[in-house]
C-alpha cells in the first residue's frame, strides 16, 4: 500500500501542462473569434468547450491532491496554481460569451490588442510551466515572470486608453456598460497570468 503514498510527481505536472495547453487555444480562439467575428458562433462554441476540459483537469488535480500523501510542490501552491489557470480559461469564456449575448456587431481595435496581449501572455505561462518539472530552469521561468508581468501592464494601459475612449465618444449608457465589462474580463484574464506567475516565482524562490 504504501506505493499509494509516494509522490506522484509526473502526475502533477501532467495535469499543469494539460490545463495550460488548453488555455493557450482558449486564448487563440478568442484572438480569432476577434480577428474573423462572422464565425464567432463557432468559436465560441469550442472555448466553451476548452472551458468544460479545463474544468476536468482541474477536479481532477484537486481530486489527486486529496488523496496524494507527499506532493512535489506546497499544497497551497498546487491548488492555487490549478485554480489560477483555471480562471483565466474561465474568463476568456466569460468575455467570448459575452460578445455574443451583448450583441456586439464588430470587436473593437482595442479588444484585438488585448486578445493579442492575453495570447502572449498564455504562452509565456506556457513556458513557464513546462519548465517547472526540473527547477534547475529557474532563469526561463522567472524570465517568462516578468514578461508576463510587462504584459499585464500593457493590457492595463490598453483597457484604460478603450474606456476612456469610450467614456468621451460613446453616448449611448447600454453600450458603455457593455463594452466596459467585455473590455475588464479580458483585462482580469491578463490579471489571472500574473497571479499565476506570481504563484511560480515563488515556487522557484522557496525551491533554490
Amino acid at each position: 500500500m504504501f506505493k499509494f503514498l509516494l509522490p506522484k510527481e509526473h502526475s502533477f505536472f501532467d495535469q499543469f501542462d494539460q490545463h495550460i495547453q488548453l488555455g493557450q487555444e482558449a486564448a487563440r480562439l478568442f484572438a480569432e473569434m476577434l480577428e474573423h467575428y462572422n464565425d464567432a458562433p463557432a468559436k465560441a462554441r469550442r472555448i466553451a468547450e476548452v472551458e468544460h476540459q479545463a474544468d476536468e483537469v482541474t477536479h481532477r488535480t484537486l481530486a489527486m491532491l486529496h488523496s496524494t500523501f507527499i506532493t512535489p510542490l506546497d499544497r497551497d501552491q498546487i491548488h492555487a496554481l490549478i485554480t489560477g489557470l483555471d480562471d483565466v480559461v474561465d474568463l476568456i469564456h466569460g468575455a467570448s460569451r459575452r460578445m455574443l449575448l451583448y450583441g456586439i456587431q464588430q470587436p473593437t481595435t482595442a479588444l484585438k490588442a488585448l486578445a493579442r496581449a492575453l495570447v502572449l501572455s498564455v504562452d509565456e505561462l506556457a513556458i513557464a510551466v513546462k519548465n517547472l518539472r526540473d527547477l534547475r530552469n529557474a532563469a526561463v521561468i522567472l524570465k517568462s515572470c516578468v514578461e508576463i508581468n510587462k504584459l499585464e501592464n500593457d493590457g492595463d494601459a490598453l483597457r484604460d486608453d478603450a474606456i476612456a475612449s469610450l467614456l468621451k465618444n460613446e453616448t449611448n449608457g447600454v453600450e458603455v456598460l457593455k463594452w466596459k465589462e467585455i473590455y475588464e474580463s479580458v483585462e482580469t484574464a491578463l490579471d489571472c497570468c500574473e497571479d499565476v506567475a506570481n504563484i511560480l516565482e515563488g515556487v522557484v524562490l522557496e525551491n533554490n
